[in-house]
């Protein structure tokens, strides 16, 4: 026994660092933060003026100071696994270091560092996490508005009222913090709930996913249906690309949320002829186009265009391709001919000229480029809800409903569908990236949304004829592009990971 024991202990000692979630986090945490300390050392120089700028500077200065506390703590964790095969509280305490990188907007050091401060994690405390950050994120976006011209009416209230649910939100993150694994009951979790519900208002999706998950452990602690989704949030929750991917989504949605209150949409559509071209400063944070209007007003009501046309035009086919798929792969044969054979017609025609040819006989606006981009995509719906349906009908409780007198339409609803979801739920997280990129690129081509109308494919056709002497309007626009498209790649490969039985 003494022997198996000893045994077990070394292969754990030995296979530490590659089981250690924490350890690969730390890793891409460190790179991730010298990548961006190399940028901001590099734009503080001005090479053309040989100078420094103090401001740039100074930040560079901060990141790598929070980058060389990052390294030093990734080789005590390597080192606590490979010694002793767990992290010892020392190193933990770490992280408390590592927290005051917010103040720097290090969003990666000061993700990593909550993970780290708690040995003991709940789903509910890296969702309370995330949740308290994005509003912080929010508060401080929203807070740059006070060095513009002049602000929107409701600013003042608005930003009153995300202090308030921020000190709120602080609270319930210590609250979880302090229940451990949250296995146990706590009374405090209902009452905390529904405020959490009512402050996901401002598009805060955290907060609703944490409301409603509390709520759910609560009344249903022991049900089987509770523990499933529990273990998939759990997956995902200690996936960290995933999170921050889920992060940026969940952040860009609720900045198009709080910008009706908190930013002043004549800023980004209003020409100001005395403030043509200017380069980023503390007015305007990434400058200004060529009608003076303000970029970084222009990027956060963008951010809604891309959002909007990306999950409606993902939505759409999701439903129609869905329920063609299901019928189709249901009741095959003559059904299954009619139906698959009517979409290869349609699957044969190219996706970008199909829309091209919708948005030329329609006209250029938001509907009908979500026409555009939704009617090609619902072939391929369709034959991934046809193949899994095929597959879930021949499983035994389908066997069962059918024997107990259920319908056909009651089966298909009620069983085959409901199980047949988590592929298409993945594939619909992995498209809604194409989609960006696709209304960014037809709002270039002059195909889109109507050229005076805030849109990151629009602003960068105009940055685009600026990139040797403003280079600036042509990288803020496609960085959020790129920041964007990747965010949805890397949650629907941690929500694939997290769906997949046979990864359990």
């Amino acid at each position: 026994m003494a022997t198996i024991l000893k045994e077990k202990e070394s292969y754990i000692k030995k296979h530490a660092l590659k089981l250690s979630s924490e350890y690969t986090q730390a890793s891409f945490t460190w790179i991730t933060s010298l990548a961006l300390t190399i940028i901001f050392l590099v734009s503080s120089i001005d090479f053309s003026g040989k100078a420094i700028k103090p401001f740039v500077f100074s930040v560079f200065v901060a990141y790598a100071l929070f980058t060389c506390i990052q390294i030093l703590i990734t080789f005590m964790i390597k080192k606590d696994l490979q010694g002793i095969g767990y992290i010892r509280n020392s190193t933990r305490k770490l992280g408390l270091i590592q927290l005051l990188s917010i103040l720097t907007g290090n969003i990666f050091i000061f993700t990593f560092a909550i993970q780290l401060v708690k040995a003991e994690k709940s789903p509910e405390y890296t969702f309370a996490g995330y949740m308290l950050l994005t509003q912080i994120c929010i508060i401080a976006i929203s807070a740059l508005n006070l060095f513009k011209p002049y602000v929107a009416d409701t600013f003042l209230p608005a930003m009153g009222a995300l202090l308030v649910m921020a000190i709120f939100q602080l609270v319930s993150f210590f609250l979880i913090a302090k229940d451990g694994k949250g296995k146990q009951r706590a009374r405090w979790k209902v009452f905390f709930a529904f405020p959490l519900l009512l402050t996901a208002v401002t598009g805060n999706l955290f907060a609703l996913v944490l409301g409603w998950n509390m709520l759910m452990h609560e009344r249903f602690m022991n049900s089987p249906s509770v523990g499933k989704w529990r273990k998939v949030w759990e997956k995902i929750a200690s996936n960290m690309t995933a999170m921050l991917g889920l992060f940026f989504i969940v952040f860009v949605f609720s900045i198009s949320i709080c910008s009706y209150l908190t930013f002043d949409y004549g800023m980004a559509v209003e020409n100001n002829y005395s403030a043509i071209l200017q380069a980023p400063s503390l007015a305007y944070p990434l400058g200004t186009d060529n009608f003076g209007r303000d970029l970084f007003s222009r990027i956060v009501f963008g951010a809604r265009i891309s959002l909007i046309v990306g999950f409606l035009s993902t939505a759409i086919p999701f439903i129609i391709g869905g329920f063609l798929g299901a019928i189709s792969g249901y009741y095959g044969q003559r059904t299954d001919n009619i139906i698959m054979r009517l979409l290869d017609i349609l699957y044969a025609i190219p996706g970008i000229l199909l829309a091209i040819v919708i948005i030329a006989a329609f006209g250029s606006n938001t509907m009908t480029l979500v026409l555009a981009l939704s009617v090609g995509s619902i072939p391929t719906y369709a034959r991934t809800m046809r193949a899994n349906v095929m597959m879930v009908s021949n499983y035994e409780y389908v066997d069962s409903a059918r024997a107990l007198g259920s319908s056909n339409l009651s089966i298909i609803f009620q069983h085959v569908v409901p199980n047949s979801l988590a592929p298409m739920i993945v594939k619909a997280t992995l498209t809604i990236g194409g989609a960006v990129i696709a209304t960014s690129s037809l709002s270039y081509l002059g195909l889109g949304v109507e050229p005076h109308i805030p849109e990151w494919g629009n602003i960068l056709k105009i940055g685009s004829t600026y990139l040797e002497s403003h280079s600036y309007l042509a990288i803020y626009p496609g960085l959020a592009i790129i920041a964007l498209v990747l965010s949805f790649n890397f949650f629907g490969d941690g929500l694939r990971d997290a769906l997949d039985p046979k990864l359990d």
